[in-house]
């Protein structure tokens, strides 16, 4: 078999994005599939179409603070206290060379044009109110539609629902929103050395880890992910369990068996069901990483993407290589995170021909501390970890230098860099 070179990570993001970008467009004209859920249900939904308010926000002007709302022209006297305003009252017009008593949120009665908050006011025994600050015209108002004018388009097409933009919905009386089905990702796990915790382990077995952590990284997307359980290492059965799964999955992961062992039958079986877009990437962890499709019976495709069997270089390529293409098929534009140059802590002098990536995370001096053992084998180390430090081929690094690192809340929080909120 010849062996083409291993494919820089660079390249394969910009494959990626043109195979996840021309499998929307594939779906037609009408693109992504789209449904309409209540908007306080919509965390981590990217919107369909943008969201218009009809309404100002807020609709009236009304006290930033509890005090007193008064004429300026007026408040260097003690004035009579002639009504009381809470939230959700509307007072009457505030009468000449008197005051009203307001709350946070209320509207501003007719006739005042500023608020005093009730630490600079004093109520004497005669029941007058008196001030002890200057008072500007304006002070502690908040104007009608300051916020959010009727007519203005405040969530984009494309944006992922964080909290803040749920609360933006729901300020403009959105009860339901549009948006895109979340993409549909099947997880496939193979080996025949592999048990479920709980059942007996036999001599040369091991626990599933990576069955455990996939289905959590693709629900930590937003996704909506299914368990397809464990493939023996078996061809037929690969086969098999990928046709299956491309009827009703827009991606189908695996883990292992994409390497060229004889007891490694994805490659082939994908080669079989579907075809094969790249194979092998010069990264650490994760070089035998697979892109590739499945054919449905109707013509259509399921996108496939094979991660590798160890622990950690699983882990690794689901954040740099699968997360990107989730969000894509969720609606977003392609994104991919961005590295804070922070100060390393620790010293690397074995560099590696490949692109690696070191676990590590930020410490109480504010620089990062690495994992000790850096094996892809070793899952303890993406568990402790906060992020991931990106070294380029060859690159040593000594304790001081300033190195790329990418925090895993990027990848991994539903209200990712795009979200407002």
């Amino acid at each position: 078999m010849a062996f083409k070179p291993l494919m820089p990570l660079d390249e394969a993001w910009s494959r990626l994005q043109l195979v996840a970008e021309q499998h929307v467009k594939a779906a037609g004209d009408a693109g992504l599939p789209r449904e309409t859920v209540p908007s306080f249900d919509a965390l981590g939904r990217v919107l369909a179409q943008e969201v218009v308010s009809t309404v100002d926000v807020p609709p009236l002007d009304n006290s930033a603070m509890d005090g007193y709302a008064v004429r300026v022209a007026e408040a260097g006297t003690a004035l009579p206290q002639v009504q009381r305003i809470a939230a959700g009252q509307v007072g009457a017009a505030l009468p000449r060379a008197a005051c009203a008593r307001i709350f946070t949120g209320a509207p501003v009665p007719e006739g005042a044009d500023a608020v005093v908050m009730q630490e600079q006011a004093a109520v004497g025994d005669d029941g007058r109110v008196s001030f002890s600050q200057p008072i500007l015209a304006g002070q502690n108002i908040r104007r009608r539609g300051e916020d959010i004018a009727a007519g203005q388009a405040v969530l984009s097409t494309g944006l992922r629902l964080g909290p803040a933009a749920l609360g933006v919905a729901a300020s403009v009386g959105a009860e339901d929103l549009s948006v895109f089905r979340r993409p549909r990702v099947g997880v496939l796990t193979t080996g025949s050395e592999l048990v479920m915790p709980g059942q007996p382990l036999p001599h040369g077995a091991i626990y599933n880890s990576n069955r455990h952590t996939l289905r959590g990284l693709v629900q930590a997307t937003g996704a909506q992910g299914s368990d397809l359980g464990v493939v023996p290492d078996d061809l037929e059965a690969t086969r098999m369990a990928l046709r299956e799964a491309a009827r009703h999955q827009d991606l189908v992961i695996t883990s292992g068996g994409v390497s060229v062992g004889e007891e490694d039958h994805l490659r082939a079986a994908v080669l079989a069901e579907g075809g094969l877009d790249f194979w092998a990437l010069a990264i650490k962890p994760g070089k035998p990483f697979v892109l590739g499709w499945l054919n449905r019976d109707d013509g259509s495709r399921a996108l496939y993407m094979g991660l590798p069997g160890n622990p950690v270089a699983s882990f690794v390529t689901f954040l740099l290589l699968v997360r990107p293409v989730l969000g894509v098929l969720a609606g977003e534009a392609w994104t991919l995170p961005k590295a804070l140059p922070l100060r390393a802590d620790f010293s690397w002098a074995k560099p590696d021909k490949r692109r690696e990536f070191l676990r590590a995370r930020l410490n109480d001096q504010g620089g990062l501390s690495l994992f000790p053992h850096q094996g892809s084998g070793v899952l303890t180390s993406a568990a402790w970890a906060g992020g991931l430090v990106d070294l380029h081929p060859g690159q040593t690094v000594a304790a001081g230098d300033t190195v790329p690192f990418v925090p895993l809340a990027q990848w991994l929080q539903p209200s990712g860099t795009q979200s407002q909120g």
